[in-house]
Order: structure tokens, then C-alpha cells, then sequence
């Protein structure tokens, strides 16, 4: 059979010794890490400002559905930071810092914080829609880019993604759409 599945496991093995300070990133890791660490702080940096939009949301929220719509935003924040600590693990086994930093975290961020004034629920529900759009885009152009040289991040930010889009369509249906 011409396409047979072959290793090196002596090379793996002494390859492993040798770049042990690399921790978790080894030589199948071929996208440009430094440029992978930035990505990453963005993720981190949107998924708080995501958290913390959530979170004010649903404390501000009033109105007859009030009761629905505020533990779908306590679900969805709860789930935002737990991606942005799963992007910042990602970040350390890396060798990176993970970037929490409060002054640059709406800068860094794919999306807004946007709070609404008011205690308008179709409105909060449109921006945060609006928000989860955003990052399903970016989300999945960041898998395109990493594609095959980083499997681990590409199937965590898959994993983040395939979470967005159910918090989208969670934020469809209360919209009536």
C-alpha cells in the first residue's frame, strides 16, 4: 500500500527531550505563535467585554419577560467567561500572558460594550445578537487561518464557536424570529 501511516517515534522521542521548555507547542505547531498569542488576547479580550455587557444586561433588565430574559443573559455571560479563560489557558500553554488588562480590553475587542441606557429587552437582546454575529464571523475566520498548523486551538476555538451560535439562535427565538 502506497499511502501507509509511518513515524519517526525515536525522532519524536528525542525531539520531545530536547525542546522540553516548549511545553505544549512542538513542531506539528507551525503557525507563527507570537501573531497566535495576539489572536488569542483578542478572543480573551472579547469574551470579557462580552461577560461583563451580559452581566450589566441582565441586572438593568425590567419589563413582563424580564424573568426569561435575564437567565438566558446570566446563562451567556457565565458561558463568555468561561471561553475567555479557555482562550487564556490556550495562551499559556503557548508561553504567552494571558491579557486581562482593563484599560485595553474594549480596544482589544471584536465587540462593543454597548449597555443601553434603558432597560429596553428587545433592544439588549439586539446588541447582544448583534455581538454574538460579530464574533461568529471573526471566530470562524480565525479557524480559517489557523486551519491545519495549530489542531488544538482550531478545535478550541470550534468548540467556542459552535457555543456562540447556539447563544445566537438562543437570542433569535426571544426575538420572535
Amino acid at each position: 500500500m502506497a499511502n501507509q501511516f509511518k513515524i519517526d517515534v525515536t525522532k519524536i522521542r528525542n525531539d520531545a527531550r530536547r525542546r522540553m521548555a516548549d511545553g505544549a507547542v512542538t513542531s506539528g505547531n507551525t503557525i507563527d505563535k507570537d501573531r497566535l498569542i495576539q489572536v488569542l488576547n483578542e478572543v480573551v479580550a472579547t469574551e470579557v467585554v462580552c461577560y461583563l455587557r451580559y452581566s450589566q444586561h441582565a441586572l438593568a433588565a425590567s419589563g413582563i419577560d424580564r424573568a426569561q430574559v435575564v437567565a438566558e443573559f446570566t446563562e451567556h455571560a457565565a458561558d463568555e467567561l468561561r471561553h475567555g479563560l479557555m482562550a487564556a489557558e490556550r495562551v499559556s500553554q503557548l508561553g504567552g500572558t494571558p491579557d486581562f488588562d482593563p484599560s485595553t480590553l474594549a480596544a482589544r475587542s471584536h465587540t462593543d460594550y454597548v449597555t443601553n441606557e434603558n432597560t429596553d429587552l428587545t433592544g439588549m437582546l439586539k446588541e447582544n445578537l448583534v455581538a454574538e454575529r460579530i464574533v461568529i464571523t471573526t471566530y470562524q475566520e480565525i479557524i480559517r487561518w489557523v486551519g491545519e498548523a495549530d489542531p488544538t486551538t482550531r478545535r478550541l476555538m470550534e468548540q467556542i464557536l459552535a457555543e456562540e451560535e447556539g447563544h445566537a439562535d438562543d437570542l433569535n427565538d426571544l426575538l420572535g424570529n
